[in-house]
């Protein structure tokens, strides 16, 4: 199109020069374009096939006039809002923005848009989050690792279509979930470290209310009666997910068992603060202590030196959520199964033959 507003296209149809409105409708863009409303219509919502000449003309006249179409009508018309609750547990947490980008991208090509909240761990935030999205009428609802019961998310999807990740339930046409196999990716780092000769093995846990935390610690104890070490509960220390709960839990962990050659934490993000507690003891990774993290964070492949970890592909984790709860919305099946977790050696961990016990290390 030409600076004056006139068709370069020899083979489009001439879209007349039509002066700027502060209110355009569709039926202004239909005559701008000359075609019918619905035509018009069709083609906003990615339904249409018309040939290229109307399309052509069509997005023409919604770029001179900058048209926006009045979504609330659209919703009133439609019976929906071409929204998505997306509901996380903490929107700050870099374990969650993969997830949370691979859910917005995959949204966007079918016409979603997310709306993103948080509960911060909370059962009583959780299901206030849930009430503010259905007085919303969103069209659907992601939940990424919900605390709420079976029973309670049951009876929210009647009322909008639900998808939880990280979570086992009851499938049915409105509630699904799209489980992470914790335990086995718990089994195959705890044995790794076996593999490698390691036999006081330390753990750092979850937040024991957590079933993905509960799951990880299942999957190194089988990992440990696998290979017939005894299970000692002296060397398992609780965390919290956090960097500082790493510190505070590697503390604990140095100054009540000193001999442990290898210690594996429920996340990479309690692996950080574990590494700090050691380099503040003087403790060397991996020559002193082996060390293995879960989830395989962006920034773990930077660590001094790069940690061996669990990579969970949450942003792969995202994109079959989104797809997921559109194919409910649009009464499609679906099926979901467990996300399979891979170990990524890295630079944390190393052989010690035979297994050796280190100094106690203690100021």
């Amino acid at each position: 199109m030409t600076h004056d507003g006139s068709n370069d296209n020899p083979g489009a149809p001439k879209v007349p020069n039509v002066p700027l409105a502060p209110n355009v409708t569709l039926e202004a863009i239909a005559r701008a374009a000359g075609v019918s409303p619905s035509t018009v219509s069709r083609i906003l919502n990615g339904s249409a096939r018309v040939l290229p000449a109307k399309q052509q003309a069509v997005e023409e006249a919604i770029a001179r006039f900058n048209y926006r179409p009045n979504v609330l009508a659209r919703s009133l018309a439609s019976g929906r809002t071409e929204t998505i609750g997306v509901l996380t547990q903490a929107v700050s947490s870099p374990f969650y923005a993969e997830w949370l980008r691979g859910i917005e991208e995959s949204l966007s090509e079918p016409g979603f848009t997310p709306i993103f909240v948080s509960s911060r761990w909370n059962i009583a935030d959780e299901k206030a989050r849930l009430e503010q999205f259905i007085a919303r009428r969103v069209d659907g609802i992601i939940l990424l690792h919900a605390q709420l019961d079976e029973s309670t998310l049951t009876d929210y999807s009647r009322r909008a279509p639900m998808l939880v990740l990280g979570r086992s339930v009851q499938n049915s046409a409105t509630l699904a979930g799209l489980p992470i196999d914790n335990m086995q990716g718990a089994r195959d780092a705890t044995h790794h470290l076996i593999e490698q000769g390691h036999r006081e093995i330390a753990f750092i846990a979850g937040p024991a209310s957590h079933e993905d935390a509960i799951e990880r610690l299942v999957g190194y104890r089988t990992a440990l009666e696998e290979a017939g070490i005894g299970f000692d509960a002296d060397l398992v220390e609780q965390g919290d997910y956090l960097e500082t709960g790493g510190v505070a839990a590697m503390e604990r962990l140095m100054a009540r068992h000193p001999s442990f050659s290898a210690v594996f934490c429920a996340n990479d993000q309690t692996a950080y603060g574990a590494r700090l507690a050691m380099f503040r003891r003087g403790v060397r990774v991996p020559d002193d202590v082996s060390l293995v993290g879960f989830d395989d964070l962006p920034t773990s492949s930077y660590m001094t030196p790069p940690l061996t970890t669990v990579r969970q592909p949450t942003y792969e984790i995202g994109r079959l959520a989104a797809q997921g709860i559109v194919q409910m919305i649009r009464k499609q099946s679906i099926a979901l199964s467990p996300i399979p977790l891979t170990l990524v050696t890295r630079e944390t961990t190393r052989r010690i033959t035979p297994p050796v016990k280190r100094e106690d290390t203690r100021t």
